[in-house]
């Protein structure tokens, strides 16, 4: 246990010259110990922990925790204001708390808020009420106010009580120099009727505490200040009135009245203790919250559980947090082990972790928490904790947040009760930030479909899982949307408004992403058919009637626009390709469009495909190409046609086109005869163009041999290539239209001699069947 050790040496007396005079010493201090035990009021009086041990050489006892006495604290605050204070306590209290040893740093640097002062005071005037009726305290000041660990100012000094014995007005012994300083009350604070008529009463006690009350506003100093001196005291109590109203102003405004009447000479017009208690200074709500925290003890269970859940909890934020870490929370971690209260001081203990710095958290509430987490919890401990999970985990470490508090999570689903599966899914739903991927796919969602086939009408259970799934949804993988998520929506029971609006807003999201693999058919045969008809729910807001509008509305276009290019597509298979060669054959040569290439001097007609009696006619009708009349003698193409009269023109076999070309020289080979009536051409200087014209010789030689003449694509014959060579090497010819015939019609003439020649007219393809 943790307590304080207070330790008189003996020694100290050692300076009285009479041994009676140390003896009277020490039995003062083991009056007051004594007294301690016996006027028991945890809450008020100093709580003796373990009896006094008198020793040879000291005096010793344990009580609890203290910080220092108000006279340390005061003390340091007058050194800083001006006034120094040292040498040895003049007080039986303050024996004990010497001044001999350095004080720690934590009572030199202690500093009072308003609120522990107004707190403090309090204290101390309901410790003297406690104490009236039985005893008068007579030594009320700064030595015998202990501040406790948590900040409570505990009253002590029992050395001098005089007992009441049912009389108003009790003889006492004025201070004297006569006797040791040690063995008397501090005369600085003694009233006035006490040494100037040796009697005192409740009412010299409400002076000693106005006196007190001024020294705390005045940094630390009393109003009289006699140096131990009866004399001086004398002479400071005349003006006292003037010291009084020089410090009045530092004190609150709805104190001053109370406090300037507490320090009046006269007795009878001092308020009594409960007159101070009921002063507005005092009539501070929060002040109550913290005095009824030291007598909760005191109460029964439900005036208990309402106390932490409501009074302490909305109370909070109004006091200092240094009181929430010195007073409340001390006092709210050992009530938590409670099984009984443990749910309702969750309440303020929540607030507390959601205020705190992540320091003080992990310092001072988590290791407290941890034995919450790790202990067996009942059912309104588990849901409050899973309610208000995400504000633990903002404070928790990582570490700890693996090992603790996430099990805790899991394992609430598998509570039958349906108020902690509830709060689990709730839970996940603000927690899910600080789960991975893999517990989300392989242990939340598999334990949301349990608790939902297990509380399938629970409206609050539905809600909590649809919220739950609209936060994870984007942690799932595709096939568990499709196999899990969607069947679990579409046996949901869609009657309430909010529901059916949860369910529009989980549609929504998979709509706009293709990741979640929502396709149109889903869309149109599942989703849609169940969804129309809630349009016409009474029940619904127009808020929601417009979320669900919209979310059909988009299935709607994505239904238009996967179908509407599905039909075109579809369509466009189905009509001739000429008439879409542009949309099926973008990229096409046919869309290449070329400039006109002509060939100088060169006339093609028409592509034609005819029977050899259409060539017949024509040819009756006009010149052919070779310039001879059909009935003529030099007909080569009658002569062909009377040989082969089973042979059909190729559908390659171009119109023979009409060239004229200019006889060669008579020295060239195969020069035309005089007398063929061909026109003359002229060339010209301008050498030829390159023409596409497919001109590749055809075996000549070979089919006068017996080989057969190919058909070509090309609309110009074939020139001997001594005869084109002839050409080129002329630039401009000189002969005549009667003197030489053309290179062309020699060689029909050649092919229709050597035609004419054959008794087979097959034999000549003969070679090339």
């Amino acid at each position: 246990m943790e307590v304080s050790i207070f330790v008189f040496e003996k020694k100290l007396a050692d300076k009285l010259h009479k041994p009676r005079r140390k003896e009277t010493v020490t039995e003062i201090l083991k009056k007051s110990v004594h007294y301690l035990e016996m006027l028991r009021q945890p809450k008020l009086i100093l709580k003796v922990v373990h009896s006094v041990e008198d020793c040879n050489d000291t005096l010793a006892f344990a009580a609890e925790p203290v910080i220092a006495s108000l006279a340390n604290i005061l003390a340091y605050q007058a050194s800083i204001g001006g006034r120094a204070v040292n040498g040895p306590p003049s007080t039986g209290a303050s024996i004990i708390t010497t001044t001999a040893m350095p004080r720690p740093a934590h009572a030199r640097e202690y500093n009072f808020l308003d609120f522990e002062i107004k707190y403090g005071i309090r204290q101390i005037a309901e410790a003297l009420d406690f104490l009236s009726p039985q005893v008068h305290h007579h030594n009320v000041c700064p030595s015998s106010i202990l501040v406790t660990k948590t900040g409570t100012w505990k009253l002590s000094g029992l050395e001098f009580i005089v007992q009441t014995e049912a009389r108003e007005r009790i003889t006492c012994t004025p201070w004297t120099s006569r006797l040791p300083k040690m063995a008397q009350p501090d005369l600085d604070y003694i009233a006035p009727e006490v040494q100037l008529s040796s009697y005192c009463s409740s009412h010299s006690d409400m002076f000693s505490l106005g006196m007190v009350i001024f020294a705390i506003f005045n940094n630390g100093r009393p109003l009289i200040q006699a140096n131990h001196s009866s004399s001086t005291y004398m002479k400071q109590l005349d003006v006292l009135e003037n010291q009084i109203h020089n410090v009045l102003p530092k004190l609150p405004a709805q104190l001053q009245e109370m406090a300037t009447k507490m320090l009046s000479k006269d007795v009878d017009a001092r308020p009594f203790v409960k007159n101070l208690l009921h002063t507005p200074y005092f009539c501070d709500r929060f002040v109550e919250t913290i005095q009824t925290l030291d007598i909760i003890n005191m109460k029964d269970l439900v005036q208990k559980c309402q106390f932490y859940k409501i009074t302490l909890k909305e109370s909070l934020p109004y006091i200092p947090k240094k009181i929430w870490y010195q007073r409340v929370w001390p006092f709210l971690q050992h009530e938590m082990l409670k099984p009984d209260v443990s749910a309702a001081v969750l309440h303020p203990v929540i607030f507390l972790i959601q205020e705190s710095s992540l320091e003080d958290y992990e310092t001072l509430m988590l290791p407290a928490m941890s034995k919450i987490f790790n202990g067996p919890k009942h059912v309104p401990v588990q849901v409050i904790l899973l309610e208000n999970l995400h504000v633990i985990l903002e404070k928790t470490p990582r570490d700890d947040i693996r090992k603790e508090v996430l099990p805790l999570l899991y394992t609430a689903f598998d509570f039958s009760d349906i108020e902690v599966q509830s709060a689990a899914v709730l839970a996940v739903t603000n927690v899910s930030q600080y789960m991975d991927d893999t517990a989300i796919r392989r242990m939340v969602l598999p334990k949301l479909k349990m608790v939902y086939e297990a509380n399938p009408n629970d409206l609050k259970i539905v809600l909590n899982i649809l919220a739950c799934l609209e936060i994870i949804l984007h942690r799932l993988e595709k096939q568990q949307i499709i196999e899990d998520v969607l069947p679990l929506i579409w046996i949901v029971n869609q009657t309430d408004p909010e529901v059916i609006a949860r369910i529009a807003v989980i549609y929504s999201i998979i709509l706009r992403d293709k990741k979640y693999g929502l396709s149109v058919n889903i869309i149109a045969t599942k989703i849609m058919p169940t969804l129309i008809p809630h349009t016409m729910n009474p029940g619904l807001n127009l808020e929601q009637f417009q979320t669900i509008i919209e979310v059909l509305q988009d299935m709607l276009d994505q239904i238009d626009r996967n179908q509407r290019n599905k039909l075109k597509l579809d369509t466009i298979s189905m009509q001739s390709p000429d008439r879409h060669r542009p949309l099926r054959h973008l990229y096409s040569s046919d869309n290449m469009h070329a400039q006109n290439f002509n060939i100088p001097n060169l006339k093609v007609e028409t592509r034609k495909t005819s029977s050899a009696e259409d060539m017949v006619r024509k040819n009756s009708a006009g010149s052919w190409w070779f310039g001879g009349s059909p009935s003529g003698s030099d007909s080569n193409f009658l002569r062909v046609v009377s040989s082969f009269p089973n042979r059909r023109l190729s559908d390659n076999m171009l119109n023979t086109p009409k060239i004229r070309v200019a006889p060669s020289c008579a020295s060239s080979p195969g020069s035309t005869p005089v007398g063929t009536g061909l026109p003359i051409r002229r060339h010209s200087n301008v050498e030829r163009r390159g023409s596409t014209i497919n001109l590749s010789p055809p075996s000549l030689a070979r089919s006068m041999i017996g080989g057969s003449m190919p058909n070509t694509s090309s609309s110009v014959p074939y020139l001997l290539s001594s005869s084109m060579n002839s050409l080129r090497s002329r630039r401009q010819s000189t002969c005549s239209n009667n003197s030489s015939t053309g290179i062309l019609q020699q060689l029909g003439s050649g092919v229709v001699k050597q035609l004419s020649t054959l008794q087979n007219p097959y034999q000549l393809f003969s070679g090339n069947k």
